[in-house]
This record gives structure tokens, sequence and C-alpha cells, in this order.
């Protein structure tokens, strides 16, 4: 199952749930997003060519973040642009999200493991983390 939350045409997130599947390779994003995040699902024995990504330069102005959960679970608050409350979802082991805009809060429900991947390079800097009242 996958979920889409958007706000005002704008997608905040997208939770690929763990019983989602799919034949082959499915791109969950645009081919414009700075975060590539797809789906893929092969037989045994299917072979995935050796290659090599290019170097080329490239500009991302905005962060984006996957989230895996190993275990436990989280619920995710979601926010606007304008630091607006708007909902929230709750992912458990073996969900994945995918963050895209907006803004976003984490409260731990279960004792949780997850594993982070992000656009970077990461800058702890008062320019790139705007705090929000929590909801």
């Amino acid at each position: 199952m996958l979920e889409q939350i958007s706000s005002n045409n704008a997608l905040l997130a997208i939770i690929i749930r763990k019983e989602y599947t799919c034949q082959g390779v499915e791109f969950l994003t645009s081919d414009e997003a700075p975060m590539q995040v797809g789906v893929m699902c092969h037989p045994q024995g299917h072979e995935i060519l050796p290659h090599l990504h290019v170097p080329f330069e490239r500009t991302i102005n905005n962060t984006q973040e996957v989230l895996w959960i190993r275990k436990g679970k989280l619920r995710v608050d979601f926010y606007d642009e304008k630091k607006n409350f708007l909902e929230s979802r709750i992912v458990g082991a073996g969900d994945t999200i995918l963050i895209v805009s907006g803004g976003h809060g984490f409260t731990v429900l279960e004792e949780l493991e997850m594993i982070e991947a992000k656009t970077g390079p990461f800058i702890k800097d008062s320019k790139t983390i705007a705090s929000m009242t929590k909801r």
C-alpha cells in the first residue's frame, strides 16, 4: 500500500507500507525530485548490470529525507510551510516514509530503530532548520 500526504496541492510525504509489492522497478518520485525513491521487485536470478553513476553537478534547494522503520512505531506529525499542524500518520516496522516538503515532527510510540537517509550536506545552523511549535 502506498499513501501520499498532501496539502494545498503540495506533496508532503509518501508512505510505503511493508505490505507494498511491485513488479520490476517502480519509482515513486518524479524524475525532477532531488531524492529519488523507487521500489524494486525481481525474481531470483535477475541481474542488474554493473554500472557507475557518472558525477555531475546538481543544485538542490531543499532537504528531503527517507526513514526506514526497522523496529517499533513512530507518529509523524505534518505541518505546512506556515508551520501550521495538518495531520499525523503512524508508521511501523517495515514501513518506509519519504518526507518531501513542509514541516514534520516525530513521537516514538514504541521502542524504535530506524535508518534515515537525506539530501546533504547537513549544515546544523538556524538558516537550514526552522523550529516549530509542537502540535
